[in-house]
């Protein structure tokens, strides 16, 4: 503060005029102060505040009127007559109308698909034992959770011996208060979503047949319909139980903005009239957006990475201790360790390629491509086991005529001569030396090894082309370790690819999810008309907006896989039967089974 006063007192005209670089920084510093001290006490000003408010409300009015209008067609639509199905039948002032109601249905399924996701994840903590309540509260909610839950759990243990009893009561109650507020949002928002498919059933017809004097009535109710959603959910700021484990403060009230009481009597409004209704029914649904949001964000689950914290903390010092034994090992250490691993693992892999990948490869193609060659030099070999028998014939066809002293034919069998060889043999061996010298035994032990030497050319052939039968088979044989560990792959990234498990996923999870949304839709069916038969409008009312959730997330999860087995036009057709309001409960159960049996993409997986 003293800085700041000592500036005015040095004007720049006080400075030499020597020094233009003193006069600028000094200017500059002068009114700096000036522009941050009026900054400031503008800021501390609610008048501030308010200006900001203004001027968000107006850029919020101005960007919807001068917003286009997006497609849509992933939400469940809204139950609108048969000829309303085609755009060019509507009239501009429809058209415009069902384009506001198309866009409060879809904000208000997409906040109660974010107040039941939430919903889910406390009730199936609610549901666990005492133990895993007290290791939710402890482990499971960040390193603050941690220290102030171990604090806890020891302080009770040690001086009243209930520790994990008193960590357990305090997760139930931490659990039961955000099952209580979200209930009670989705509550309020399935009555207001089913409020306004019934408005939508009833103005329907008329808004087709006089849109002009139609305008009005849905208009006003519509803006109807967010005054009692104000009341139903507005206070929900203000309430707050005294040691509520809800993190920091509530929002400011929710307060809608409301129809000017001069046009609801009129049967006709004008063109700016209808723009200003839409405009502000428009800003109630931001301000409901961003209502909701910061409710549900105090209530919200915990995210991914706070609940696996711990497991994250130990990946991230093991990292961490990785990183510091590679770095020792590395060259900013002096070390070759690395570059030598590098080398045999490049040296590896390598190898693997070629033993199990590229001389496979080769020789299944030599052995596709050379076909001709081989069987060249197999011939080759098969004309020389053919010289052998001649040769073999020619020595027993003269041995036998020598023997026999007779004429044998050209084509005698050589087993029968060669019986006559093996027979001159044994009669030979009875005077070994002396047939030896003198008789036939050493000309009957050539014909044996000739024939010794025949049987194993043609045993050296038969084994030849077994193995080139089987060049192929040794080929694959070897390239196998290649194939398995390519189909490895392949299956972890099909199973990375297929790993949504949710209802608009791919699998046989995603398809169990989308046939559990058709038994949802049943039961919520149910209990709507159980709420009808005791009389209970309100309750009916919420069940109704349930069935029309459902119904909206299996139309979602449904619509890609239904376009590809080419069933959407029907299936659409009967999910949106099921959401309008007059049909009775046993024609809609009908259309649930037929659902649930006919429609390709929902029937149960064939794999087991």
């Amino acid at each position: 503060m003293d800085d700041s006063n000592q500036h005015p007192e040095s004007s720049p005209a006080d400075i030499d005029a020597s020094e233009p670089s003193s006069i600028i920084s000094s200017s500059y510093e002068y009114y700096s102060t000036i522009l941050r001290q009026q900054f400031h006490s503008l800021c501390s000003s609610s008048a501030y505040w308010h200006v900001l408010e203004s001027i968000s409300s107006l850029c919020k009015r101005t960007i919807v009127s001068s917003t286009p209008r997006r497609n849509r067609g992933t939400s469940l639509p809204l139950p609108v007559p048969s000829a309303s199905l085609e755009p060019f039948k509507l009239s501009s002032e429809s058209s415009r109308v069902y384009e506001v109601l198309e866009d409060i249905a879809e904000h208000t399924f997409l906040n109660m698909h974010s107040v039941q996701k939430n919903l889910q994840f406390w009730q199936a903590r609610a549901e666990g034992s005492a133990s895993q309540k007290a290791y939710f509260m402890a482990l499971e909610r960040g390193p603050r959770a941690f220290l102030d839950g171990s604090a806890q759990l020891i302080h009770y243990y040690v001086f009243q011996g209930t520790g994990m009893q008193h960590l357990s009561s305090l997760a139930s109650i931490h659990i039961s208060e955000r099952i209580s507020i979200l209930t009670r949002l989705r509550y309020s928002l399935a009555t207001f979503l089913a409020q306004i498919y019934l408005e939508v059933d009833k103005f329907g017809e008329q808004i087709l047949k006089e849109p002009e004097k139609s305008l009005a009535p849905i208009l006003a109710s519509i803006n109807g319909l967010f005054l009692n959603l104000e009341a139903s959910i507005g206070h929900f700021s203000a309430v707050r139980l005294t040691g509520s484990s809800v993190d920091g403060s509530y929002s400011s009230p929710l307060l809608f903005e409301k129809l000017p009481d001069i046009n609801q009597e009129e049967s006709q409004w004008t063109d700016c009239e209808i723009r200003d209704t839409i405009n502000l029914i428009y800003l109630n649904l931001n301000k409901l957006d961003v209502y909701l949001a910061l409710l549900v964000a105090k209530h919200k689950k915990p995210r991914t990475i706070t609940l696996h914290w711990l497991r994250y903390t130990f990946g991230a010092v093991g990292i961490s201790v990785f990183s510091l034994w590679l770095l020792s090992h590395s060259r900013l250490a002096g070390s070759p360790d690395i570059d030598n691993w590098i080398l045999e693992a490049k040296e590896t892999i390598t190898g693997f390629l070629s033993n199990h990948v590229e001389q496979p490869l080769i020789a299944i193609r030599d052995e596709l491509f050379e076909t001709f060659r081989k069987r060249h030099r197999g011939v080759m070999e098969l004309e020389e086991v053919q010289l052998t028998s001649n040769s073999l014939h020619r020595m027993l066809l003269a041995f036998s005529e020598q023997t026999k002293g007779q004429k044998f034919p050209a084509n005698a069998s050589d087993q029968e001569m060669l019986e006559i060889v093996m027979g001159r043999y044994e009669q030979d061996l009875m005077h070994p030396i002396q047939n030896l010298l003198g008789g036939e035994l050493a000309r009957a032990m050539l014909i044996q090894i000739q024939k010794l030497k025949l049987d194993i050319e043609t045993a050296m052939l038969e084994l030849n082309q077994i193995l080139r039968a089987n060049e192929i088979n040794f080929a694959i044989l070897a390239a196998l370790p290649a194939f398995f560990l390519s189909l490895l792959v392949l299956m972890l990234l099909r199973t990375w690819v297929k790993q949504d498990t949710r209802a608009e996923g791919k699998g046989r999870i995603a398809r169990v999810q989308r046939r559990l949304l058709i038994v949802e839709v049943e039961k919520r069916i149910m209990q709507y008309q159980n709420c009808i038969d005791q009389g209970l409008d309100k309750d009916a009312q919420c069940m109704y907006g349930l069935v029309l959730y459902a119904l909206d997330r299996l139309y979602r999860a449904v619509e890609r896989h239904a376009k590809a087995t080419g069933e959407w036009q029907c299936l659409r057709h009967d999910i949106c039967e099921l959401g309008k309001p007059n049909i009775q409960t046993a024609q809609k159960l009908m259309v649930t089974s037929r659902i649930e049996r006919m429609y390709h993409c929902l029937l149960p997986s064939t794999r087991h």
